[in-house]
């Protein structure tokens, strides 16, 4: 099959299950689901569809195993779709890439600050004396260095 047709396939697959998916399958396991993205084999045995689910890592897993639960359903739907030798046999993965993007976000923020505040340094209060950094020892009441 030609990349292009395995595109089409992979686009329809798409639309079926995310369609299904919103409108069809009454599990309650299954909520909160949005399909990134389908990848066929080249035979069309198989197809992996990408999906990301919002809420905590528990509500994930349910709704993964609902999912696994209704691939004989969703193949049943895309085999009258598309017009095939073979229904593709449905896998579903977790797309982590939002929250890899969350996590990378906070970590830019994080060293931007980091570098920010490292930049800006001590600053000078009126009175000459610099203001003290986080770690620093307080001045002296007087201004007069410290004697040990």
């Amino acid at each position: 099959m030609t990349s292009r047709r395995m595109l089409k396939a992979a686009e329809a697959i798409r639309e079926v299950v995310a369609s299904a998916i919103l409108t069809e399958i009454r599990d309650p396991r299954v909520k909160d689901v949005t399909v990134i993205s389908v990848e066929v084999t080249p035979d069309m045995r198989e197809a992996t569809v990408s999906i990301s689910v919002m809420g905590d890592e528990a509500q994930k897993q349910r709704s993964l195993r609902g999912l696994q639960n209704s691939a004989g359903f969703l193949q049943s739907k895309i085999a009258n779709r598309i017009d095939t030798r073979y229904t593709p046999r449905l896998q579903f993965e977790l797309n982590r890439g939002m929250e890899n993007a969350m996590v990378v976000g906070e970590l830019l923020g994080k060293i931007r600050r980091e570098q920010q505040a490292d930049q800006d340094g001590p600053t000078e209060e009126s009175d000459g004396q610099p203001t003290p950094v986080d770690g620093d020892p307080p001045a002296s009441a007087t201004g007069a260095p410290e004697s040990s």
